[in-house]
């Protein structure tokens, strides 16, 4: 493992990660890592929104906390949970989850292990 250090002042955001309607900042802790440990910032893109397919992940561990803004899930086992500002999420692994809506000013952490992984969506939406 190497150090890293990410500054915000120095850091972009991208398109073309998982979902399309959200932009993706990498912390440099993937490279850092050899892809043991994923985190990222994400953020919505204004004006873009989910269409809602439920999913799974194919990981060890995955970790949500919310900056700012909001966003609504629906978890298998659960139901529908709204996190806002300061909430954390633990989703475990293989746990059936859609998104349902989030605001234009969502932004969020993200880490995950590994920090590439599959995602298989599910062929009906609860």
């Amino acid at each position: 493992m190497k150090f890293s250090i990410s500054h915000a002042k120095d850091g972009g955001f991208e398109g073309g990660g998982l979902r399309g309607f959200f932009e993706y900042r990498d912390l440099g802790i993937k490279a850092a890592t050899d892809g043991r440990v994923g985190a990222h910032v994400i953020r919505a893109v204004p004006g873009k929104h989910t269409s809602g397919e439920a999913h799974f992940h194919g990981l060890d561990f995955q970790m949500v906390y919310i900056l700012k803004g909001w966003v609504k899930f629906w978890y298998e086992g659960v139901g529908e949970v709204m996190l806002e500002p300061g909430s954390c999420v633990h989703q475990p692994p293989g746990i059936h989850h859609r998104e349902v809506a989030h605001s234009d000013d969502l932004e969020l952490i993200e880490i995950t292990l590994p920090a590439e992984f599959d995602t298989r969506e599910l062929d009906a939406a609860p």
